[in-house]
């Protein structure tokens, strides 16, 4: 029987997978930003043989939120059961469970099941909770479901590269350059506006209108992850039409007297609107190449630039 001002939900879908595939996706925290539309990054504070404990950032009804989970893992059972240790407001307590069911060898049952209530049990944190939790289910549910069965599918789709510049430079100089984003639109010439905000330290939504080469503008927004002196780790939530996904990084690694500064990007192109954006004689192959170059161009800009200001501190 429910405790009083306690929900329980469940949200299942069926995918065309092994049921052990589809586990061991949902499994593997590393990649969720690239399976989970909400997932922004998930840091594993603690691993042991079937017990973990991991901080997770991610948008709810559209806001940057970070908590703390902790997962029970049972491959055999193929049920990974979670409990949130440290919980965001509205919410006072939040868990639940992933359940893959075998319906055949290649086809299974997946339920996300969740359990929460109310910070003082307020009917309107209910509400938010009610629709947060809806939202995010069937988002990171059809997302499941589409990974696991266009998975080999997908892989001309995916991108991933990065570009390394080394600066004279401490990696704190560097750091503040690229944390201090609301100050792109003066220092990084390819940005045309940005609205900047930072609801908690370290934790940033960022939107911005980016110049391309044809002097034409697109809008993006990001929610970004910053740990001081070491990396950003972001994810666009408003995308270009050519993608899909887009997750990236700038990582710092101090080099000698010096620092190696990296950007990484990973994408997966939008093969529906190649032609569209990109003129009708364009293939995948032209999208991979357009993408990379203007990606590519506008992150060693950004590191020039950085290095600029990192190496005049000196």
């Amino acid at each position: 029987m429910a405790q009083p001002g306690l929900r329980e939900v469940t949200h299942e879908t069926t995918v065309r997978a092994p049921a052990g595939d589809v586990y061991q996706l949902i499994a593997g925290v590393a990649n969720w930003p690239q399976l989970f539309p909400p997932t922004v990054h998930v840091e594993v504070l603690e691993q042991g043989a079937a017990e973990e404990r991991i901080r997770i950032w991610a948008t709810v009804n559209g806001d940057a939120k970070s908590w703390v989970s902790r997962r029970s893992l049972d491959r055999e059972a193929l049920r990974i059961d979670f409990r949130q240790e440290v919980s965001a407001a509205p919410v006072a307590a939040m868990g639940g469970a992933w359940v893959i069911e075998p319906i055949s060898a290649d086809e299974c049952r997946v339920r996300l099941l969740h359990d929460y209530r109310a910070v003082d049990d307020d009917p309107a944190g209910l509400t938010w909770i009610d629709q947060a939790v809806d939202r995010n289910s069937r988002s990171e549910l059809i997302a499941l479901k589409a990974n696991a069965e266009l998975m080999t599918g997908a892989q001309d789709r995916l991108l991933s590269f990065e570009d390394t510049v080394r600066i004279d430079g401490s990696a704190k100089d560097v750091y503040d350059f690229l944390n201090e984003a609301q100050h792109w639109q003066q220092r990084l010439p390819h940005v045309a506006r940005v609205d900047f905000q930072e609801p908690s330290p370290g934790l940033q939504l960022l939107e911005m209108d980016t110049r391309t080469k044809d002097g034409s503008t697109h809008t993006t927004k990001s929610v970004r992850v910053c740990f001081p002196n070491e990396r950003i780790v972001y994810k666009q939530i408003t995308l270009p039409a050519l993608m899909t996904l887009h997750t990236g990084r700038w990582v710092l690694e101090e080099d000698g007297d010096g620092v190696r500064a990296t950007s990484q990007h990973t994408v997966v192109i939008n093969s529906e609107r190649i032609t569209e954006v990109l003129g009708a004689e364009a293939d995948l192959a032209r999208a991979r190449e357009f993408v990379r170059n203007a990606l590519g161009a506008n992150s060693r800009a950004t590191l020039g630039l950085a290095k600029d200001h990192a190496e005049g501190l000196r």
